[in-house]
């Protein structure tokens, strides 16, 4: 069964006048952003980390206001003091952090790969770890993440924020007027601006992700374990890479460059991402490569691409249900379309994010500014619409529960609020089981054979 949900902040009160929390962040890249706004809402931001010390200044400058120079240390920022900044190479330098400046929350906002180290280096230095999803991208570090939180007794929150969106909460509310759920059919679709962006960055590299079957999919996975209230048991799927990379540049889209920045050929291309137009990505990335050499604007069409961006997934779960799945990374339009097949009924879900990408922002990255974002909603139109059919009865369009347009429909900083209160949030358990379906499905495509989850990693000494 999916495990019990636990509340991060299950510790004694703070003194009167003390903050919640004293929390750091390791990995300074765009998902911190929606962190440290979020954290200082519930207590104090006392530390940022990363490996790249000129990203680590750009962060410390764009949380400050967009500074030209990086915040003094201990100068107030939005009424709090600055974090102090600290450049990392290890695991063990992100526990020295967390002791020296007194922090008891860590927060994982670094690549996928890595959130196994920074995990149980924050574990086993005492702190209460939160972390991006997915919680890691294979069997053996979900297993040594899992091993340490039994260790040390700590406790690990996986940041799936889709529970806290108010149509994804109104759907485990109505679901149990169709019955026993049978079978679900959904469908996620990434346009043409956000699905490229997976293809131009780190996570091409199936190595650093795990796939989009685990860096993206992971958000899904985790929702139908949390609907259904059930595991996945037996996982077969096939996938390729049709449009993106190598592979795709018989659709006559490639332009032939390695990377936008500086590249003459890459004007006008609406796959291409200017780094040098957007002041916030310039000072995080192109100002940052100096240091380690990582282009944020690679051609989505260029060599390196090891992931796919077509993928089918069949999953047979403990209670019976079954769930077809398909991603697409490269639509003209970006949602998802989802349907319940119960004993009573029929529940049918669909939600457009974008309808189209506007020619103005095709080339650039979903959401990543505020007049980015004013941009987009003028231009392109989403919305939603939950129906219900019944047996022998009319179907019933419902009443959809109100969402923002902005932070993924508003659930983060639901998610956050119900993190750092007495609510409960998804525990390391729920990580690893969003995560075995797209490990399964990966290990599925690779032997060309169905898979059992458990073969992968057994869930039971851990949830004893």
């Amino acid at each position: 069964m999916v495990s019990s949900t636990a509340n991060v902040c299950s510790r004694s009160p703070p003194e009167r006048g003390a903050p919640a929390v004293r929390a750091a962040i390791v990995g300074t890249g765009a998902r911190a952003q929606m962190w440290a706004h979020e954290l200082r809402q519930h207590g104090d931001l006392v530390a940022l980390a990363d490996t790249n010390p000129a990203r680590l200044a750009a962060f410390q400058r764009l949380i400050a206001g967009n500074r030209s120079q990086p915040a003094p240390a201990g100068e107030a920022v939005s009424g709090h003091a600055a974090p102090a900044s600290w450049v990392i190479a290890q695991s063990a330098d992100v526990a020295r952090m967390l002791a020296a400046e007194r922090a008891d929350v860590l927060v994982v906002c670094s690549p996928d790969a890595t959130h196994d180290e920074h995990i149980v280096a924050g574990l086993d230095a005492g702190a209460h770890v939160i972390t991006e999803k997915p919680m890691t991208t294979d069997a053996a570090k979900a297993r040594r993440i899992l091993d340490a939180q039994k260790r040390t007794a700590g406790l690990v929150t996986v940041a799936f924020n889709y529970r806290y969106h108010p149509v994804y909460a109104q759907v485990k509310q109505v679901l149990p007027r169709i019955g026993e759920i049978s079978s679900v059919h959904f469908e996620w679709l990434l346009d043409v601006r956000h699905g490229a962006d997976y293809f131009r960055r780190w996570h091409r590299d199936k190595a650093q992700s795990g796939g989009l079957l685990v860096h993206k999919a992971t958000h899904h996975f985790d929702l139908i374990n949390w609907w259904l209230g059930t595991t996945p048991e037996q996982v077969s799927a096939q996938g390729k890479l049709f449009f993106y990379g190598e592979a795709g540049r018989r659709h006559g889209y490639d332009r032939g460059y390695a990377r936008a920045h500086g590249t003459a050929e890459a004007v006008g291309d609406p796959f291409a991402l200017s780094l040098q137009d957007n002041p916030a990505m310039k000072a995080l990335y192109l100002d940052a490569e100096e240091h380690d050499g990582y282009q944020r604007d690679l051609n989505v069409f260029a060599p390196g691409v090891s992931i796919e961006d077509d993928l089918a997934v069949l999953v047979r779960y403990a209670s019976g249900a079954t769930m077809s799945y398909h991603l697409t990374a490269f639509s003209p339009w970006e949602g998802l379309r989802i349907a319940f097949n119960g004993s009573q009924g029929r529940l049918e879900l669909d939600l457009t994010e974008s309808d189209h990408v506007a020619p103005g922002v095709s080339g650039a990255v979903k959401g990543h500014s505020a007049a980015l974002h004013g941009a987009e909603a003028a231009a392109e139109q989403g919305g939603v619409s939950l129906r219900l059919r019944h047996f022998w009865q009319p179907p019933q369009d419902l009443p959809v529960a109100t969402y923002e347009k902005t932070g993924h429909g508003g659930a983060d900083s639901r998610m956050v609020a119900a993190i750092f209160s007495a609510a409960s949030a998804p525990t390391a358990t729920d990580g690893a089981w969003a995560l075995l379906t797209g490990l399964a499905a990966n290990e599925s495509m690779r032997t060309q054979r169905s898979v059992r989850a458990s073969d992968l990693l057994d869930l039971t000494e851990w949830e004893s």
